[in-house]
């Protein structure tokens, strides 16, 4: 795989958690611990896009 395509998947995947994390905050019985999870994952996903964007 190609570094420009994984950085696609990358940001797709960021996308799709990013969205994911809206629609769980909007429920008002939202698990926070869930969220959070998601949220922590997220970050992962920026910083790594982040690292390989300035390669």
């Amino acid at each position: 795989m190609s570094l420009s395509s994984h950085l696609e998947e990358l940001k797709k995947k960021h996308q799709t958690l990013s969205d994911h994390v809206e629609v769980l905050q909007r429920s008002p019985a939202a698990d926070e611990i869930e969220v959070a999870k998601l949220k922590k994952k997220k970050l992962q996903l920026k910083e790594e896009i982040s690292r390989l964007s300035t390669h």
